[in-house]
């Protein structure tokens, strides 16, 4: 496969990744708005929003993880999902921009930390105060993740 060939194949994947971000999004604005009942708190609105949370994560960083293969492609074995999140907030000299701000770190740090937290834990009683904290967090990367990717998808597209 040519070089260009290659970069129009990560173009396409961090398009098609960025779609099912918007779409998850969305879907959470949409529940949020029609459904949520925040004075209820009750606990299958708790599991719809982590999901949401968690999936969302979970796309934006294979995304990352594809830009990581074609730049880098060099994690630490372990806590290999820190380090790649680290990493994009690099800018890598000749080699490509930071993919996300400092800031957009910071919160998808939480978001990691969040992700982790729910794979792990097997209870249904949600902290409802960090759920919240959670999902302002969420809110903010959410928009901070578009402006972010969409410059990087601009660095990508002089290459």
């Amino acid at each position: 496969m040519s070089a260009n060939a290659k970069i129009l194949t990560l173009k396409s994947e961090i398009i098609k990744g960025t779609n099912v971000l918007d779409r998850i999004s969305e879907f959470y604005e949409q529940y949020i708005d029609a459904t949520f009942d925040p004075g209820a708190r009750r606990i299958d609105q708790a599991i719809v929003i982590a999901d949401l949370i968690c999936s969302y994560y979970t796309c934006l960083e294979t995304i990352f993880f594809r830009i990581s293969q074609f730049f880098e492609n060099d994690l630490s074995k372990e806590k290999w999902h820190q380090d790649l999140l680290e990493k994009m907030t690099l800018n890598i000299e000749g080699v490509r921009t930071a993919v996300i701000s400092g800031s957009t770190h910071q919160m998808l740090l939480e978001l990691l930390k969040f992700r982790h937290f729910k794979r792990y834990y097997f209870e249904l009683n949600y902290d409802w105060d960090k759920l919240e904290f959670i999902q302002k967090k969420f809110v903010q990367a959410v928009e901070n993740v578009k402006r972010d990717l969409s410059a990087f998808l601009k660095f990508i597209d002089q290459l």
